[in-house]
């Protein structure tokens, strides 16, 4: 076994992390868009009134807020924490910077706070600053007890099927590639009528995973109820925790996305916080079976190793 394949899983440590720091400004309409299918009724019309008017709810005290959304002081402040911020004047400082935001105005937007004038530079770092919350954000809302428990399913699962269509098919195969190198069975099913056919063969010991960011995807859910109804243990990864899919999950893991426009779908923007959910579930995996994942990983790396050297390049 190479050193290399030791260091990458020996003493992984849990450590305490400080809390993530409030979302910025910009980000707020994201985050209530990520997080309204999980609110009661009463704090959904707390979040959708802040994103929806900033500049006139930053000048309402915890008292008019609450007036006007027709709900609870308690109410305000738990949206508010919800949302990411420690309090409710945190909130409407980001409510105040959000409007003076909008008031200046500027280029029209390309896709998220990107102008059309915006330099490559600037495209660089808003997109990574974006990216960055999105992970922020999963991390946040990630059910680790619910991660655990789909970790411990994969690690003794006979067989995996993992179910995605479209971008979360590159996720879904990523999984696979994953799981494959560690010494599971794994396959990725990106035609649905495949899906469901080899759904019908799974069993009590196998695992079905289904990737989906809108919970509401036929193509994903049929599989996975057909899996669900035959006995095996079956995993949800979505950004929408309260979607059909979760009828069929025994555990649900959530994603958050980053905000959705014409050049960047949720297809585009929920595939990062997917990749971060399928790592967490491969180190963990990982972890669990380290006996036989180590060596499987080194034998996987020597098997390649020759197409990577310059000496058995061919001319």
């Amino acid at each position: 076994m190479s050193s290399s394949v030791k260091e990458t899983f020996k003493d992984v440590a849990v450590e305490t992390r400080p809390a993530p720091a409030p979302p910025a400004p910009a980000a707020l309409a994201a985050k209530v868009r990520t997080l309204a299918p999980t609110m009661t009724r009463s704090m959904q019309r707390v979040a959708e009134t802040v994103a929806s008017d900033p500049a006139g709810c930053a000048a309402l005290t915890v008292t008019g807020l609450a007036e006007r959304t027709g709900t609870s002081e308690a109410t305000v402040v738990r949206t508010s924490r919800l949302l990411g911020y420690p309090g409710y004047r945190d909130l409407r400082l980001a409510l105040a910077a959000l409007a003076a935001q909008q008031a200046a105005g500027g280029a029209p937007a390309v896709t998220a706070d990107i102008a059309v004038d915006d330099s490559l530079v600037d495209v660089v770092g808003k997109l990574a600053q974006e990216e960055q919350q999105c992970l922020a954000d999963t991390a946040a809302a990630l059910d680790v007890t619910q991660l655990e428990a789909a970790v411990a399913a994969l690690s003794g699962a006979r067989r995996i099927d993992v179910y995605g269509i479209g971008a979360s098919n590159l996720v879904a195969q990523d999984l696979v590639q994953k799981l494959l190198r560690i010494g599971l069975i794994a396959h990725a099913h990106a035609d649905p009528h495949l899906a469901v056919t080899n759904a019908v063969q799974m069993r009590t010991g196998d695992v079905a995973i289904a990737i989906t960011h809108s919970g509401r995807t036929t193509d994903v859910i049929e599989p996975l109820r057909v899996a669900f109804d035959h006995g095996a243990t079956t995993i949800a990864i979505t950004g929408r925790p309260d979607g059909e899919i979760a009828s069929y999950a025994d555990h649900i893991l959530t994603t958050s996305t980053a905000r959705e426009s014409e050049l960047r779908p949720a297809a585009m923007s929920s595939r990062t916080s997917q990749l971060l959910v399928v790592d967490c579930l491969f180190i963990g995996v990982a972890q669990r079976t380290y006996e036989t994942a180590a060596p499987a990983l080194s034998a996987s790396y020597e098997a390649l190793a020759h197409r990577h050297s310059p000496r058995n390049i061919q001319h």
